[in-house]
This record gives C-alpha cells, structure tokens and sequence, in this order.
C-alpha cells in the first residue's frame, strides 16, 4: 500500500498543478486583454499618391479613388485617406468629383466617407452650368451611385443660384436630388438673357361717355384699330389763314 500511495500521489499532483494552471490562463483571458498586439489600432500598411479604379461589369471606367496618403488598419479592416478624390464617370456626360480633407473606406468598401470642406463638383455641359455642393459630411456608396448627408449642404449652380438646406441625398440613376429640410432658394435672372416678347396686340381706346372710366384701355389681342382724322385741303387751311 505504501508503494501504490507513493506512486499515484505526485500524478494526483500534476494533474491538479494542470487544471489550476488551465484555470488561471482561462480567467486571465476572460477578463483581461490580449497582449499579442491583435486589438491594438496600428496600421499594417501605408501607401502615398494612392489611386484606384474600378470597372463596370462591361469593363467600362466607373469610378477612381485617389488620395495623397492612404493607411490601412487590420483590426477592423478600416481604411484612411488623406485628402481624397473620388471621380465618377458616365458616358457621353460631365463626370462628378468629390473631394475632402479626410476620408475612410468600409472593410467591404461599399461606403465612403469624405470629411472636413468636402466639395462635389459636376462639370458644365449643354444647356447646364457648373454645379458645386459644399458640405462638412458626406457618404458616397459607389456600387449604388448614391450620395448622402444629414449636414447642412450648399449648392450652387451656374449662373446665380444658390441653394441651401440640411440633408441631401442624390440618386444618379434616378437623377434625382433630395433635400430634406430647412430648403432655401436664391436665384437671380442673368443680365445677359432679354426676356421674352409677348406677341405684339394692339390698344383699342373706347371714347364712348358711357364707358367707366376704369376700363377706357383695353388690351385686346388679335384686334385691330384704326385712327382717322379730318384735315381740311391745303387750299382751304391758307385761305383761312390769310383771312
């Protein structure tokens, strides 16, 4: 017996060594954080002048990111752009840029976010001027050509009009623009366009004395009016002339 107990007491031992052992690194990782450097927020990779561009499924250009600096983080698989362009291009139409101070791409890169003077520009075409947006805030998703913002926008488009409200959101396949609230237009005719002439009418003035006097000109299109006088002969007007 006493050559069993000699034997089974240091396994007896080690294994309770082992499950206190288990249990202190399990507690440790419940309540503590990793110290592997997995959830700290330090870049993977940084890259300068960074452009990207992307294709329809036709292999058309659709759009280009571009930014002077662009970092990537792989704890949540973020993305930062110092000051970045995006340009979207459609065909046989101006194309439209968009361009920030900040900006971050979503891990699936559905979403881009500009912020700080951000600026969109839609180039002048036929029949249209230039048109800018401004804004502090902006979201675009590509692969749905959508643009939206809950921040305060500023729209202006060539020649004199200006629009301001708070919240946009522009379909491009709709070709619509969305404002949401507080919406105010300010527009001013272009000096250099002569407004249009009406068809030419003539005035018919009524001497009758029975006419009320509220109404003795009317306009009347369409109508015509003649004026006669009675003049008397030459010879006549001189002979009276002479007497």
């Amino acid at each position: 017996m006493l050559g069993r107990s000699t034997i089974f007491f240091p396994l007896v031992l080690a294994i309770l060594l082992a499950l206190i052992t288990f249990w202190i690194n399990l507690t440790v990782e419940q309540s503590g954080t990793k110290i592997d450097g997995s959830t700290r927020h330090d870049p993977d990779y940084t890259l300068n002048n960074f452009v990207n561009t992307h294709t329809d499924l036709t292999g058309k250009l659709h759009y280009v990111i571009a930014a002077t600096e662009m970092v990537h983080f792989p704890d949540d698989d973020s993305t930062v752009l110092q000051r970045p362009r995006f340009t979207e291009f459609t065909i046989n139409k101006p194309y439209m840029q968009i361009e920030g101070l900040r900006g971050y791409v979503s891990s699936n890169g559905e979403e881009v976010e500009m912020i700080d003077n951000v600026k969109v520009v839609r180039q002048a075409f036929e029949g249209k001027g230039e048109m800018q947006v401004l804004t502090e805030k902006l979201t675009i998703f590509p692969n749905q050509d959508l643009v939206k913002t809950n921040s305060p926008v500023v729209i202006k488009q060539a020649p004199k009009t200006v629009i301001t409200a708070t919240g946009m959101i522009y379909d491009k396949n709709s070709r619509t623009v969305q404002l949401l609230s507080k919406v105010r237009v300010h527009y001013e005719r272009p000096t250099d366009i002569k407004p249009k002439t009406a068809k030419s009418s003539t005035t018919q003035i009524n001497t009758s004395p029975t006419a009320n006097p509220k109404h003795d000109i009317r306009s009347k299109p369409n109508t015509t009016s003649k004026m006669t006088s009675k003049k008397k002969p030459l010879k006549n007007q001189l002979r009276t002339k002479n007497e």
